[in-house]
């Protein structure tokens, strides 16, 4: 099995020491999702399982990233889904009645997808996708995250007063430590990064993490408890399947349907895993262990696991193979049972990482042809709208919506694939009639 997961499906060979670079890279950038889950799920009707929410969403996230290497050999980590989890927290379990009712319609999301996939559909849809437009997307969710990474260093803040009567963003102030601690962070990296150094990602996280336990913010608690997981196999599919939830169904598979599509295209273009046609080889695969993902998060009682943009960072340190996915699954298992060490890695830290990623993934935007304006335009919507909306299905799907109305007004219909047609009016439909 290492020979095969050692060598992508290009035949480009990889070594053991960058993907496990990539996937320590991968792992402490998306590491936040542990309490962060919990955190939002706890908020609702599934507050007394705080504990238990933390070692399923761990455990979910090394299973589902364990079968994407085995399965699809592609360097793409998976966990709870954030947004889907705040979706399942604050509207699908009051819809449904339950949380149980809730993880039981992400279930069937996860079925529905499936089948999609299975159906060849998922698939056909991303390769329908015009270069500029992908290369649109991954240049898109590269200012997405590297606007993540702003927000956790503190450098970018919502706008006070909140709007309409303030702005909507507002800088941040560096006399505040964890801000100060990021910036500090920020310019290692990037100075490691310039030159040239190996794992440089993974020696910025580490070592401003190092920096806050030093200056003390935050606290070195190690403490050990035993891991429980109350939450899972508890769901309730016949209170998910009610006809007055079916629009809330609709707009999970939305969101989940594109949300994947978007994050393994720019995770693609940034590893260069196409082949000769530029399609990626595997998809297949790679999409049946995301649907069935989704459903294991249902399954756990952790919400929708999905793909997580966060990979780029593992691709950035050298990961081209499933041996990294494997790997980052590996440590999620092992933090079910060292949580607290996890939580130690400050949201300060991981955002120089998240900024610097971004930095890199920007550089797909330079292969878009501007002057090819009906092209062009809609892939400057795509690409702008993915961080604006802070939704990469939103993006993507203003994107395609844009494209195909330009298209039919300039009197080139014929440019434009049926699957793409018939996308951007499942998009047009969801923006008008989806709950918001």
């Amino acid at each position: 099995m290492l020979p095969h997961l050692l060598t992508d499906v290009r035949g480009r060979p990889s070594t053991v020491s960058a993907e496990l670079r990539g996937a320590v890279a991968t792992f402490l950038t998306m590491a936040y999702i542990l309490p962060t889950n919990a955190n939002i799920l706890a908020a609702g009707p599934m507050g007394a399982y705080k504990a238990s929410i933390v070692a399923c969403t761990a455990l979910a996230a090394g299973i589902c990233c364990i079968l994407m290497g085995l399965v699809a050999n592609f360097p793409l980590a998976l966990a709870s889904g954030m947004g889907l989890n705040a979706l399942v927290a604050f509207t699908l379990t009051s819809a449904a009645g339950s949380w149980r009712a809730a993880m039981g319609l992400v279930v069937l999301d996860g079925l529905i997808v499936l089948l999609l996939v299975l159906l060849g559909l998922r698939e056909a849809v991303m390769n329908a996708i015009p270069k500029d437009l992908r290369l649109a997307i991954g240049a898109g969710i590269g200012l997405f995250i590297a606007l993540i990474g702003l927000s956790n260093a503190g450098i970018v803040m919502q706008g006070m007063p909140a709007p309409p009567a303030g702005p909507l963003l507002s800088p941040g102030s560096a006399r505040t430590p964890a801000t100060a601690l990021a910036l500090v962070g920020l310019l290692l990296t990037a100075t490691l990064m310039a030159w040239r150094f190996k794992g440089a990602l993974v020696i910025g996280i580490v070592a401003t993490t190092a920096f806050a336990i030093i200056t003390k913010q935050v606290p070195l608690d190690l403490s050990w408890t035993h891991p429980h997981f109350d939450v899972a196999f508890h769901v309730d599919l016949k209170g998910a399947l009610k006809w007055h939830l079916m629009p809330l169904l609709f707009a999970v598979i939305m969101v989940d349907f594109f949300d994947t599509l978007g994050t393994a295209t720019a995770i693609a273009e940034e590893a260069d895993l196409h082949d000769a046609a530029g399609k990626i080889p595997n998809l297949r695969r790679l999409l049946v262990v995301d649907s069935i993902s989704a459903s294991i998060g249902g399954l756990l009682g952790v919400s929708s696991n999905t793909a997580y943009i966060e990979s780029a960072a593992g691709v950035a340190e050298g990961a081209r193979t499933g041996l990294h996915s494997v790997f980052v699954g590996c440590f999620f298992l092992l933090a079910i049972f060292l949580a607290p060490v996890v939580q130690i890695i400050p949201p300060a830290a991981t955002a120089p990482a998240l900024i610097l990623v971004g930095f890199l993934m920007m550089k797909q935007a330079t292969g878009i042809d501007f002057e090819k304006l009906d092209t062009a335009i809609p892939a400057f919507i795509t690409l702008i709208t993915i961080p604006a909306t802070f939704s990469i299905a939103h993006g993507v799907g203003y994107g395609f919506v844009a494209y195909a109305a330009i298209k039919l007004l300039t009197a080139r219909p014929q440019d434009v694939h049926p699957i793409m047609y018939a996308t951007a009016a499942a998009f047009a439909a969801y923006f008008v009639w989806a709950p918001g």
